[in-house]
């Protein structure tokens, strides 16, 4: 087929790419790409003119072929491929060679007036945004970096520019706000403004300065401490509430109970960073226990598989979870 790229097998595995800017967007600058991919996969990747020749064991050479050509088709698709999609593909291919990578990256959210996307970058954040688009209780589970939040505000942003909703809710437990919170210098805005920092940064992150300003001078958009949701009934509305592990049982519930007709919710969180005191029940995982099975209401878990930080931050996963599961104290 034309545009495809073309395999031969009687010198190493060669592959012939038509086009030769999508090729160079595949191998990376200074061919990065296919460093990655040398070095995880175990196999040499050489480039000249149009071809990459690909040197190794069968299993190896078939992965890399199948890595090369999933994100070639991905950049045909005009979206570009960075060095963790390289990571990510690889990962994802080697335990299930069917994926469609394609798929995935073409899922595109239109978050604000000025044509700026944002898209999933893993299978499980593929699920994620079908299921916030699906369901109206959504519970978004996993490590840092998974990118839980920052997809859950897109959407939450995309649904009130397209005006599916009238109103954008964020909130987030304030751990500290019960005695300690009095010591903390200002008044109320001042000391509760610090837990919400992280909402104004991937507010500000989609939406310029002005605009996310005039929306919340409007109250379009609200940005408060979980506690402020007591005693309310948020009908149109797309609420999100972040760093869910944090919230009491009492607090889930009186979240969970919030939601009015037309509205949706997003609930996420890492049940394993809990900041709580001790004897204190984590709401979320509380709520993994008691609304698993009720229809209308999805759970989707994310893994170090769908980090999209920098590198290191798998690494970081990693070594907590090696730590946890030694149950060795520290220095031990």
């Amino acid at each position: 087929m034309e545009g495809e790229p073309s395999v031969e097998a009687s010198s190493g595995r060669k592959m012939t790419f038509p086009d030769q800017d999508l090729l160079r967007g595949l191998c990376g600058e200074q061919n990065a790409h296919l460093k990655i991919l040398e070095e995880k996969v175990g196999v040499s990747a050489n480039i000249r003119g149009n071809t990459v020749t690909l040197r190794g064991g069968q299993w190896e050479v078939d992965l890399a072929e199948a890595v090369l050509g999933q994100l070639y088709e991905v950049l045909k698709s005009k979206y570009p491929v960075f060095k963790n999609d390289v990571d990510y593909a690889i990962r994802v291919l080697s335990g299930n060679r069917a994926a469609d990578l394609k798929k995935v990256f073409k899922d595109q959210i239109l978050i604000s007036s000025n044509k700026k996307l944002i898209g999933p970058r893993t299978i499980n954040q593929k699920e994620y945004i079908d299921s916030i688009r699906k369901f109206d209780i959504v519970f978004g589970i996993g490590p840092a970096g998974t990118g839980k939040t920052y997809l859950a505000m897109a959407m939450a942003i995309s649904a009130l520019t397209r005006k599916e909703v009238n109103r954008l809710v964020l909130a987030r437990p304030a751990v500290e706000a019960g005695e300690r919170l009095g010591f903390l210098p200002g008044d109320l805005y001042e000391k509760v403004n610090p837990y919400l920092r992280p909402l104004y940064d991937a507010l500000h992150d989609m939406m310029s300065y002005e605009s996310a300003s005039r929306l919340i001078n409007q109250g379009a958009i609200e940005v408060a401490p979980l506690a402020f949701m007591r005693g309310r009934t948020l009908n149109d509305s797309f609420v999100i509430l972040d760093e869910a592990q944090n919230a009491t049982s009492e607090q889930m519930k009186m979240f969970l109970t919030r939601l009015g007709f037309s509205s949706k919710a997003v609930i996420t969180g890492d049940v394993t960073q809990t900041d709580l005191p001790d004897g204190k029940v984590s709401g979320l995982i509380e709520a993994v226990q008691l609304l698993k099975g009720i229809e209308g209401i999805k759970f989707v878990y994310f893994t170090r598989d769908d980090v999209v930080r920098h590198p290191l931050v798998q690494e970081v996963i990693d070594a907590y979870e090696r730590r946890e599961k030694s149950k060795r104290p520290i220095g031990v």
